[in-house]
């Protein structure tokens, strides 16, 4: 079984890795991704993964596993998707202080005439933040290419109070889910 990872993110592909699923080629996604008004962040991922995975299907061969993706924080139904620049960052790091927010992965899968398409959404409580944390953690240049502008696999974990759900979804990819539904495409 071949398995394409519709995504360039490491991050997504030593979650495959780990699951079992080591990805035997890497092909980007150059779907469009621009959200549609008036969806909810759930609606947003799933529409947003399918988009990725259509998108480099017809390169990745017939019988392939494609798997994509696509991560959003959401803080009520405000979505944060990766910070423009350190200020717009900040802003994000200063909304979630001291709040619950919520983690949207959504996945799609297919191969073949088969697909499937879900989403995980995971609750995350951030500490209370100083001016000076923020900026620290801006520091390390990691927030700058991840949605909410922070990193629960990296120094970002320092932020983070607890978690109620996946972690691996909050990374970007929902391991046990995504092994599961690839068995279950694979015997249909």
């Amino acid at each position: 079984m071949k398995i394409v990872l519709a995504s360039a993110s490491p991050r997504r592909r030593e979650i495959l890795t780990l699951a079992g699923l080591a990805p035997d080629e890497i092909i980007p996604s150059d779907a469009d991704e621009t959200v549609l008004d008036g969806l909810t962040p759930a609606e947003t991922v799933m529409m947003l993964a399918k988009r990725k995975g259509e998108s480099v299907k017809p390169r990745a061969g017939e019988d392939a596993v494609v798997i994509s993706s696509d991560t959003v924080v959401a803080l009520g139904n405000e979505i944060l998707g990766k910070p423009a620049d350190r200020a717009d960052a900040f802003r994000m790091l200063r909304l979630l202080s001291g709040k619950k927010h919520h983690v949207y992965t959504g996945v799609y899968i297919t191969r073949g005439g088969r697909e499937t398409l879900f989403y995980n959404a995971t609750e995350v409580e951030f500490y209370a933040l100083t001016d000076g944390e923020i900026e620290s953690y801006l520091d390390t240049g990691e927030p700058f290419d991840k949605a909410g502008a922070y990193g629960i696999q990296g120094r970002g974990c320092f932020l983070v109070k607890r978690i109620d759900g996946d972690f691996f979804s909050v990374m970007g990819l929902p391991a046990a889910e995504v092994y599961r539904a690839v068995s279950a495409i694979n015997n249909e």
